[in-house]
């Protein structure tokens, strides 16, 4: 029998776009981090991020009119999940979290990364909240490597998070990529989930790893712009992602940034 996720493996061409696609995605986030700050609209980051990707890097942002999608990265603040939307009117103040999410296509591949940002001196509680968040997703790469299960790593990035008394979002998860911004049939789920298929990693696989943590309660809810997700409690929320290669002995971080520590 071929391994259910065969059909997803990249050729050596393949993993060099995305090799290319994922450290473009990577400058994004570096190039951004000096106007993260107090007082700056999320739309001005658009603004920046679009600019810097089509004049600097030659490529495409990939959420810009994706499922009708109206901006080329997503700006979540606070209690915002994950799909916050940029703009003009909503500011950056002392205190804030922010994730920053971008993708980028060249030639043809997508590299996706996100990552928080902290406005000035934040409370003791978001400090904590996105390191634990940070911590969830390195015990999530660091357990990728061909034979391991998807299960486990959804189940480990759980038990870290509940060990904190965080919960875990359960309506987004890790998705296969490459020339598809979401590859059918790769999910990566951030938590166990007995009723689904048991799937082995193998050489080759590309995809995301994206845990999203809440202070509060798990449950989540999407505003009426049809993208904005947020917490139903209004508790604090953070995220890390990057994009992976399952390679032939462990794990290659596609978007990881020049200046970023492997914790």
């Amino acid at each position: 029998m071929p391994h259910p996720l065969q059909h997803l493996v990249k050729t050596t061409t393949e993993i060099q776009k995305m090799r290319t696609a994922g450290k473009l995605a990577a400058s994004v986030l570096s190039m951004i981090e000096p106007y993260v700050i107090a007082g700056a609209s999320t739309e001005a980051l658009n603004q920046r991020c679009h600019d810097y990707i089509v004049n600097d890097l030659d490529a495409i942002p990939a959420p810009l009119n994706y499922r009708g999608f109206p901006k080329s990265i997503c700006t979540s603040i606070n209690h915002v999940v994950c799909h916050g939307i940029p703009k003009s009117d909503k500011i950056l103040k002392e205190g804030d979290i922010i994730n920053i999410d971008v993708t980028v296509i060249k030639d043809g591949y997508h590299g996706d990364t996100s990552r928080m940002y902290k406005i000035g001196n934040i409370s003791t509680q978001a400090n904590r909240l996105v390191n634990v968040a940070r911590k969830c997703l390195f015990i999530g790469i660091d357990l990728v490597k061909p034979g391991t299960s998807l299960k486990t790593i959804g189940r480990e990035i759980d038990n870290y998070a509940k060990k904190h008394h965080y919960s875990n979002v359960r309506e987004y998860c890790g998705h296969g990529i490459g020339s598809e911004f979401h590859e059918e049939g790769l999910q990566v789920l951030h938590y166990d989930d007995s009723s689904i298929a048991d799937i082995t990693l193998i050489p080759g696989l590309t995809f995301t790893i994206e845990p999203m943590i809440n202070i509060g309660k798990r449950f989540t809810k999407t505003l009426s712009d049809d993208w904005t997700v947020v917490t139903k409690d209004k508790s604090l929320s953070a995220q890390w992602e990057h994009t992976l290669l399952c390679t032939d002995d462990g794990v290659e971080i596609l978007t990881l940034r020049d200046d970023e520590k492997i914790i």
